[in-house]
This record gives structure tokens, sequence and C-alpha cells, in this order.
């Protein structure tokens, strides 16, 4: 399985849309719209698994680059997740002093 990270985002963009734009390439395990966690608006970029490799680089090469509701598409090869600071308390983004 390869996961996908799909950027720039239109924020109406959902889920479904999403999964009918990128199943033409292969079988979509699943998708995700990363919200923000205390609006629960959209965030502009998601994830999607698919569960072939080869298929995943095909959606890659077709759509990154591609205008999706006005919107010009960043589709990548999504990254391994790493720990990050954060957080309560802590961490990248908090004011000193």
């Amino acid at each position: 399985m390869k996961s996908l990270f799909v950027g720039n985002l239109s924020f109406s963009v959902t889920e479904q849309a999403l999964r009918s734009l990128m199943e033409p390439y292969g079988p979509i395990e699943r998708v995700s719209i990363m919200t923000d966690r205390d609006t629960g608006q959209p965030r502009g970029f998601a994830f999607v698994d698919m569960t072939n490799d080869e298929d995943a680089a095909k959606a890659i090469s077709a759509l990154n680059g591609k205008d999706l509701e006005g919107r010009t598409l960043n589709v990548t090869e999504a990254r391994p997740k790493t720990d990050r600071p954060g957080g309560p308390g802590g961490g990248a983004g908090r004011k000193r002093g």
C-alpha cells in the first residue's frame, strides 16, 4: 500500500469527490481530508491510501499539477509521520519571554 499526500485542495472538496478523482488510477483503501481540531474546518490537504504502488505512481504522475475547483493540486508520496514537539505546554510555535 502507498499513501499519497494531496495538497492545495479547495475547502469544498469532499472525501467522495477526491475518491472519484483518484479511483480511475487504481483501488483506493482510504481517503482522509485533514481538518482543524478546534474548528472542524478542512485544512486544504488530504491523504489517500492506494492498494497498489504502481497505481499510486500513475495517480501522482496524472494528477500532480491538475486543476480541481480552481486550485492546482500537489500530489506526492506521503512522507512518514515524524514525532514533532508540540501540543499543550511545549514545542514549536510556543511564545517565549
